[in-house]
């Protein structure tokens, strides 16, 4: 599944590479990757509704 989040340093939104889903301390699931702009690491919060449809595909 791809997934886009926001680069800052590159200022748009760009697909990110190698992603993987991760939980925060918090509780909330989030997707982390690189940015092929700019090579920085880069996390996108999903929804609940988005967090649930990745747990049932499992």
């Amino acid at each position: 599944m791809e997934f886009e989040a926001f680069d800052v340093k590159a200022r748009k939104k760009v697909k990110l590479i190698n992603p993987e889903v991760v939980t925060l301390k918090n509780g909330r699931v989030a997707v982390r990757g690189k940015s092929p702009e700019t090579g920085i690491t880069i996390y996108r919060i999903l929804s609940k509704a988005e967090a649930e449809k990745l747990q049932q595909k499992k």
